[in-house]
């Protein structure tokens, strides 16, 4: 019995840790793309909803579309109907991904091996060694789901096991549960099923049992979105709340159909893992097809379950830095770290909403950019004498050192604070009293580039959370590649000043400033980066040392 679950225990932990590693992939070769891809999609429901098929498959992650179109929704790059049509093909593109991933073919594995190694030991551009790794991923996904057919093979055996197994089949709402719980534990409604699928087809599993715990997995999936942005504004909720209760309560009440209809499904296919997979797909297109039509009634039904809570005074959250901690200098340290965190978290809000004041001001908005910068302030201010009270003990070089770089960093992100409100704002604002507005090509240069250092930003948080030194390289790296970006954008808007283009002229130095002072932003959150990459050596032959730049 032991050898048993320790074997099933080690394919499932393969099994999601492979599907993450594709995922994590596909994020750090492609994510400015599929970044792209989902806000130019906004104008067309049909196109957000096969974007979002698309973004899915990619990632194989529904939630992980669900954060990034959360981010747009919340600065007014989407609208909510249009998010949730995205989120309804992000649906139906996890379960193509389970569908796909099904298929054994078992050359498949070692070629993927092979071609996936080679390209991550050998290949020079960052690009280049992440499809290495995806490939590498897809055969773990392979091999994982091997293991989970080897594994479960003994149950037939076991009459304990055909006894819970036989509860299930008559206790739907019970593994539907199960799976639900599941999918939220792994973080992956396709890791889920795919485990799900893989039990049915060894037989370990009753049919309606799999079918119940297929459904669960979709309740799970989009919970976990709903959990992961119930900090975020309201325009961001909304459509993931829209997802819930679309997805949800369509997996609840086909789970009754079922029960009701369990001797009709043959047309689903002739073996059990095919009837399971099949319906997994079957609900969430039919989910897709049903809904889409519909997304700007069931969005406006959202906004009265998710209302608008009145905005509070950022300077009540209780400050990280606790005194007690100073006598301890590696929980002090900890306690800043958090608080500038929380900097960088503030700032972050603010740079969502000045992309949303250059298509129209408003007083409210600006006020809250304000009072977070005076937030900011305010929390550095703290941070610079905690840390310099905590300097005046006696301390060994690594903790020094560590002030220190926390030290910097925080007056980096003050300085980002500051450019967000003096200079952006300042910028938005003279736009609206000048009557004046971009170029077409223009404002989607501006819109791109403000959601690639959006996306830096959030990026630099989770190295500061995380301190993950490949997280680290990829935020330095990707300091260098928004240089090059926004010197290839000056070109591009000075091209259209030599054509003579009206709208370029008259807003040419507001065009110019914006793109500066976002990559100046990106600057000041990339240095949260060099610490980790000093520790790990990258920076003693490389010019991720020339943090100046």
């Amino acid at each position: 019995m032991i050898a048993f679950l320790i074997n099933i225990a080690g394919a499932a932990a393969l099994l999601i840790w492979a599907v993450r590693l594709v995922r994590t992939g596909v994020e750090r070769a492609f994510m400015v793309q599929l970044r792209l891809w989902l806000r130019r999609s906004a104008h067309n429901r049909i196109l957000a909803s096969g974007t979002g098929i698309v973004s899915a498959m990619m990632l194989q992650s529904s939630t992980a579309v669900a954060i990034l179109v959360s981010n747009f929704a919340a600065t007014g790059a989407v609208t909510s109907a249009v998010g949730l049509a995205i989120l309804l093909g992000a649906d139906l593109g996890s379960a193509v991904v389970a569908q796909v991933l099904l298929v054994r073919q078992t050359w498949l594995i070692p070629v993927l091996l092979a071609v996936g190694v080679g390209l991550f030991l050998r290949g020079q551009a960052r690009r280049t060694r992440q499809s290495g790794r995806i490939l590498i991923g897809l055969a773990l996904i392979f091999v994982s789901l091997d293991m989970l057919r080897a594994a479960t093979s003994p149950l037939m055996d076991s009459q304990g096991a055909l006894n819970i197994f036989s509860y299930l089949e008559t206790d739907l709402f019970t593994a539907f549960a199960l799976g639900a719980i599941f999918a939220w534990l792994v973080h992956s409604s396709v890791a889920a099923v795919l485990f799900f699928v893989t039990m049915v087809s060894q037989g370990a599993l009753p049919v309606p049992a799999a079918m119940a715990m297929v459904l669960g997995a979709n309740l799970g999936g989009s919970m976990i979105a709903y959990v992961l942005t119930l900090a975020a504004p309201p325009e961001a909720r909304r459509m993931v709340v829209a997802n819930l209760v679309l997805r949800g309560g369509g997996a609840a009440l086909l789970l009754i159909a079922i029960g009701a209809l369990s001797e009709h499904l043959d047309w689903l296919g002739t073996t059990g893992a095919a009837q399971a997979i099949n319906l997994h797909m079957v609900f969430n297109a039919l989910l897709c097809v049903v809904a889409l039509p519909f997304v700007v009634p069931i969005t406006r039904l959202a906004e009265r379950l998710v209302v608008d809570r009145a905005a509070g005074d950022a300077t009540l959250i209780p400050s990280a830095l606790d005194p007690s901690a100073l006598d301890v200098p590696a929980r002090a340290l900890s306690c800043a770290s958090r608080e500038i965190v929380r900097m960088g978290e503030r700032i972050e809000a603010m740079l969502i909403r000045t992309d949303g004041l250059y298509d129209g001001w408003d007083d409210a908005t600006a006020t809250q950019i304000r009072n977070s910068d005076a937030a900011v302030r305010q929390a550095h201010q703290e941070v610079k004498l905690y840390l310099a009270d905590l300097n005046r003990r006696e301390l060994d070089e690594e903790t020094v050192k560590g002030a220190m770089n926390l030290s910097l960093l925080a007056a980096g992100l003050e300085a980002a604070s500051d450019l967000l409100v003096r200079n952006l704002l300042g910028l938005a604002q003279r736009l609206d009293l000048e009557g004046l507005s971009f170029s077409t090509e223009g404002r989607k240069e501006i819109g791109d580039f403000h959601d690639r250092v959006l996306a830096n930003v959030q990026l630099s948080l989770s190295v500061m959370m995380k301190e993950n030194p490949d997280d680290a390289r990829e935020l330095v790296a990707q300091k260098e590649s928004v240089r090059e970006v926004e010197q290839s954008l000056q070109r591009k808007h000075l091209g259209r000043l030599r054509e003579g283009l009206a709208e370029s002229i008259e807003t040419s130095n507001i065009h110019q400033e914006t793109l500066r002072v976002l990559k100046q932003v990106n600057t000041s959150f990339a240095m949260a980066g060099y610490p980790i990459l000093a520790e790990t050596g990258d920076l003693l032959s490389s010019r991720l040392s020339e943090g100046g730049k």
